[in-house]
């Protein structure tokens, strides 16, 4: 399992790498991907770095709901409404990239599923 250290996402909190950011909290950080795979694609990270989903422990609960209404707030002011997908990716089998656990907001057009 890969342990926490320096990502980019720590950088882009510490205002060390540029990001198109449209949301922050204490908690967390929602930023455009530079790489995107929808209309609308962005990011939202914890402050707190949690390598992957699968290393958050108990203490880590409130944390995890808190991003998820973080998630739906920033969907709802990108003009998603209802319609967004969450992605979060667990492990490089499943293309986690970056090891700072993080949700995928995607919208702005039809989305397939399956997703993979």
């Amino acid at each position: 399992m890969p342990e926490p250290s320096e990502t980019i996402f720590s950088k882009i909190i510490k205002r060390e790498i540029p990001a198109k950011i449209v949301y922050e909290d204490d908690r967390a950080l929602a930023f455009h991907d530079i790489n995107p795979q929808a209309p609308v694609h962005i990011l939202v990270v914890p402050k707190q770095p949690i390598p992957m989903l699968s290393q958050a422990q108990d203490r880590d609960e409130s944390l995890l709901g808190h991003l998820l209404l973080v998630a739906a707030k920033v969907a709802q002011d990108a003009g998603l409404e209802q319609n967004f997908r969450l992605v979060v990716n667990n492990g490089r089998g499943a293309g986690q990239t970056v090891f700072h656990l993080h949700l995928h907001i995607l919208g702005g057009r039809s989305l397939a599923w399956p997703p993979g």
